[in-house]
């Protein structure tokens, strides 16, 4: 049996592309180095402006020491579909106290579980793109999105 051959994908639809597919996965995986052991788990974003993604933490988790000892991070995507996005960049911790209380009002459940944003364990990383990928399912071929 030949393989599938993917359709073609016009570079201007990649930022749509990846988006839609970013909307439907909604809980990425993270990828962190713990040393020298990748580790992996799904997150769930509470903001997401373009390709920069907010990711609430606990500081007692351990991705927290992973990140602090080594932010290059990336998230993975998958779809229903199986189309992929991967964002690769840099998690920092976000101090900006106007930006945490915007993203508290809007998540409830950071509110019902964490109770206030001024709670010592709550914490927020944005991470920044240092490129994204995209990739149309068993196409086996990644677009350079951003």
């Amino acid at each position: 049996m030949p393989a599938p051959v993917p359709k073609p994908i016009e570079p201007a639809e990649l930022p749509a592309l990846a988006a839609a597919t970013m909307r439907a996965a909604k809980f990425p995986m993270l990828a962190s180095m713990d040393g020298d052991q990748a580790r992996v788990r799904p997150v769930s974003p509470v903001r997401t402006d373009g390709f920069t993604v907010y990711v609430a933490n606990l500081r007692n988790y351990h991705k927290t020491g992973e990140i602090a000892a080594n932010p290059k991070v990336e998230l993975c995507y998958l779809d229903p579909d199986h189309n992929q996005v991967r964002i690769t960049g840099r998690a920092e911790v976000v101090t900006d106290r106007a930006l945490i209380e915007d993203i508290w009002q809007e998540n409830a459940l950071l509110r019902a579980y964490l109770g206030s944003p001024d709670n010592p364990v709550f914490m927020l990383y944005r991470i920044l793109p240092d490129h994204v990928r995209y990739m149309r399912e068993w196409a086996l071929e990644y677009h350079l999105v951003v």
